[in-house]
């Protein structure tokens, strides 16, 4: 820390007495920011503080201090019990940041822990706030395809404080040793890591055992401006899947800048990147590549919201870092071309319009090659790679309280986010960076989620994907445009391309959740998963029926939604 203070220092930034106090950021559940988007829907145009309230849905995670603010709008407006319960629990989940929670513990352990209901250990002083918190998933299942009960065994622990009000930190770090059911070991095998995951080794057979480390430090540079270095997953877009940027590989190395001035939203995202994992006896340093990403977001109107975004994936095979694309304003796809590179540069868009405090439509459209010509000839040129997403949210639906209803397709032509190598292609330690699928698919997402009482949730997610695979011999891959780690050199043909080409599969994925909420952060949830795989060549076929039991502490449902 002293390093760090001495650095500002000699940048003239520790010095200042204007800075705001700077937040940590609510850690990505897609449970809890399902109840975040519910409430920027519902109240996300009115004031607070005599200012517009600025919550920027498309760039996840949250502040912790956004969050309060909208908290503390919904705790104005809350007509059902359901929703004062989950009022409740964001402010109480962000009580350092509001003067309206209601977080006190009527018996601590001790008299030392659980001084609050949310965390185990905390300390609240002038110049120094630590908050300390266990981490536990464990999980029990049989699926119809394996042998032996699946489950999962997670535990660990998550710290996050802050520092003269400037300085904010957060860590998180667990092990799990985890027997999946049998879809999952398949996509295993298909990429050699385990979803969502880094480094991994065998444990009791079928089973897999790994770690997981995420943190960060974020800073204020001015009133406007944040700095923030860590290692950790972002997501970027409105939608239950992102086309741009997902949760869906595992955490990586990154340095980024938040800057937030009247309706503007700007961030640079800098990231080092795993080019190949390769599963190896001994200890070999694994080759990196690197991406930069900025998104410009404008709030046109309290309701509406639109952004642009350009990405650009590079390596050097040698770890070297291109330095011209540090420039945070700078049009990459200008750069890319003056310094004679190759580099994979795609440009994208995405809106968000909130209708009658009600409705929620959403849009993103990525390109990643684009020729006019080409796509008017609809000739299937290979490279005309392109990925769109037009998703609506519907709260309190058809006037029930507490039923929300998501609706979304997604789009991605065959060969979008694949280069030339593994240096230049849209993932990460072998997984995607976008959608989990990779591309050459249409895709269909519908949600269900009810609130009948206040600690009990009720979700169905239907999943209908259309997507062609690749087809294999004994000597060679035909590469149909959907796996993003092969090289677009091992294309069949530059024309007559078309989505869901190749080994054409339907897949149905449907998941049903009963989740009651125990105490605050304290998950039992009850899953059903049943799944049905039809490819033309049939050799992939699967029907998945697997029944599962989980207790969560303090961390998200693991999805396995591919």
């Amino acid at each position: 820390m002293k390093k760090i203070a001495c650095l500002l220092m000699l940048l003239g930034l520790a010095g200042s007495t204007t800075l705001q106090a700077q937040d940590t950021y609510v850690p990505y559940d897609p449970d809890i920011y399902r109840l975040i988007d519910r409430y920027q829907i519902l109240y996300g145009n009115q004031p607070i503080n005599n200012e517009t309230q600025r919550l920027h849905p498309a760039v996840r995670p949250y502040g912790r201090q956004d969050v309060a603010q909208l908290a503390e709008i919904s705790a104005r407006n809350a007509q059902t019990r359901a929703d004062q319960f989950n009022t409740e629990y964001l402010l109480n989940d962000n009580w350092n940041y509001t003067n309206q929670e209601n977080n006190t513990s009527a018996r601590p352990l001790f008299n030392t822990f659980y001084k609050n209901r949310t965390d185990l250990y905390h300390y609240e002083g002038r110049d120094f706030i630590v908050r300390v918190s266990p981490v536990l998933h464990l999980e029990v299942g049989n699926d119809n395809q394996s042998d032996g009960m699946r489950y999962t065994n997670t535990r660990g622990l998550q710290v996050e404080g802050m520092i003269d009000e400037r300085l904010g930190f957060y860590t998180f770090i667990a092990e799990t040793q985890a027997k999946f059911p049998e879809y999952v070991v398949r996509r295993f095998e298909q990429e050699n890591v385990v979803p969502h995951e880094g480094w991994w080794k065998r444990f009791k057979g079928d089973g897999f055992d790994f770690l997981q480390a995420r943190g960060y430090l974020n800073y204020n540079l001015t009133k406007h401006v944040e700095i923030q270095l860590g290692h950790d997953r972002h997501f970027i877009g409105n939608g239950y899947r992102s086309l741009l940027l997902s949760d869906y590989a595992p955490p990586a190395f990154f340095l980024k800048l938040n800057t937030q001035v009247w309706r503007i939203h700007y961030i640079n995202l800098f990231q080092e990147l795993t080019a190949e994992y390769r599963r190896l006896q001994q200890d070999v340093l694994f080759d990196k590549k690197y991406m930069a990403f900025h998104r410009l977001g404008v709030q046109i109107t309290d309701n509406f919201d639109l952004g642009v975004s350009e990405t650009v994936i590079f390596g050097r095979r040698k770890g070297r870092f291109e330095l011209q694309y540090l420039n945070p304003i700078i049009f990459y796809r200008s750069v890319e071309q003056a310094i004679g590179s190759e580099d994979n540069v795609t440009l994208a868009a995405d809106f968000r319009w909130n209708i009658w405090n009600r409705v929620q439509l959403y849009g993103q459209l990525m390109l990643d090659e684009f020729l006019l010509n080409e796509v008017k000839a609809g000739n299937g040129w290979w490279a005309n790679k392109q990925a769109g997403q037009l998703g609506a949210k519907y709260i309190n639906a058809f006037g029930l309280d507490n039923l929300d209803l998501q609706g979304e397709v997604n789009i991605i032509r065959p060969y979008t986010y694949q280069h030339l190598d593994n240096y230049r292609n849209f993932q990460h330690f072998n997984q995607p960076l976008a959608h989990p699928t990779g591309a050459n698919l249409y895709e269909l997402v519908g949600v269900v989620r009810y609130q009948p009482i206040p600690r009990l949730n009720l979700t169905g997610t239907a999943i209908y994907t259309k997507f062609g695979q690749d087809e294999y011999s004994a000597t060679d891959t035909i590469n149909w445009g959907g796996n993003v780690n092969l090289p677009y050199t091992k294309r069949p043909s530059d024309y007559g391309h078309k989505i869901a080409q190749g080994n054409t599969t339907n897949q149905v994925h449907l998941d049903l959740t009963a989740s009651f909420q125990l105490r605050h952060n304290v998950f039992v949830d009850l899953k059903q998963i049943i799944r049905r795989t039809d490819a033309e060549i049939n050799t992939s076929d699967l029907n998945t029926a697997y029944t599962s039991f989980s207790f969560r502490w303090n961390i998200p449902q693991r999805l396995h939604e591919f």
